[in-house]
């Protein structure tokens, strides 16, 4: 998925028409988050390497901890099947009641996690519309990472 935008602030726009398919099952995804304490929503959709898509969106806790992302409930729904290989990611979020949604980047853990199945070239989408959104790679959203490879993985293996 080749990013054809100019500033990473701007107007997306890719010729194949894939970001927008993925923003919107990650606003459709977002429908039905459940944030009954945050009142958070956020929606993902993952693209996997075959072109299938999973989407996946938050769901909280009263505990707090044993809530979940949008992007890793994408991402372990996609594993579960058996998928190994992802091109990208789009995620939405805002307030749950709010009509303009906002820039929703992808926490820490789920970074990682992202981290554990991707390369540095993984495209992120961070999308408030189907037509409004930024552009980044998982090596500009987690610099200086640690991943299989320094536990002894082959770098061009271990995530296959």
């Amino acid at each position: 998925m080749e990013d054809q935008t100019t500033e990473k602030t701007g107007t997306g726009k890719h010729s194949d028409g894939a970001a927008g398919m993925l923003i919107k099952a990650a606003l459709e995804a977002r429908k039905n988050a459940y944030c009954p304490y945050s009142g958070f929503a956020v929606g993902a959709a993952l693209l996997c390497a075959d072109g299938s898509v999973w989407s996946g969106c938050n769901i909280e806790n009263v505990a707090f901890t044993p809530g979940n992302c949008a992007e890793r409930t994408a991402f372990f729904k996609a594993v579960c099947e058996g998928k190994r290989e992802f091109s990208a990611i789009a995620i939405v979020g805002g307030k749950a009641d709010a009509e303009k949604l906002e820039f929703c980047p992808p926490c820490g853990v789920c970074r990682q996690v992202m981290r554990e199945f991707c390369r540095n070239n993984f495209r992120i989408i961070l999308a408030v519309s189907e037509k409004e959104y930024q552009v980044f790679t998982l090596g500009e959203l987690l610099p200086l990472s640690f991943g299989p490879e320094q536990l002894g993985g082959d770098p061009d293996t271990c995530v296959k």
